[in-house]
């Protein structure tokens, strides 16, 4: 009897690392609520319950952990986004100052008082220098414009 529950404290101490090392390595809060209930069983299992109980405990306060801090977690941990107006840019017309030439990986136009890289939408067409252009969409710091 001692063995099996000997073991089960092991396991749940292995288990628990597991998570902790993945939480670790992981961006972001991932694991760390099945820790807490890896935690839980592993004092339940040290108290003498059944392995019965200690997967219950795992269950229950795994789970109780993830709904009460998640919401919190991913408010705060994940707030690191910052908003801009880029987006005010898709549909706007704007003047070609760099001929837009894929191949040659060349091009940028000017759109509300602002110099921006810019790649065409078609791959193969070719802007030329002084040209009417509209934003099609923003891909990293680039703009991906079609000719108007």
């Amino acid at each position: 009897m001692f063995g099996i529950q000997g073991g089960m404290t092991a396991v749940w101490v292995i288990l628990m690392i597991i998570f902790l090392v993945i939480e670790g390595i992981v961006p972001g809060l991932v694991s760390i609520w099945f820790a807490l209930g890896a935690l839980a069983a592993l004092i339940s299992s040290m108290l003498g319950a059944q392995i019965w109980l200690q997967a219950t405990w795992f269950v229950v306060i795994s789970l109780l952990a993830l709904v009460v801090t998640r919401p919190l977690a991913k408010k705060y941990v994940n707030s690191r986004t910052q908003a801009t107006n880029a987006d005010m840019l898709i549909g706007q017309e704007c003047i070609v100052k760099e001929t837009i030439d894929a191949l040659h990986g060349t091009g940028a136009v000017s759109v509300a008082g602002k110099e921006w890289t810019a790649r065409s939408a078609a791959a193969e067409e070719i802007i030329e220098e002084g040209a009417v252009a509209v934003v099609e969409r923003i891909e990293g710091v680039k703009l991906i414009v079609r000719k108007k």
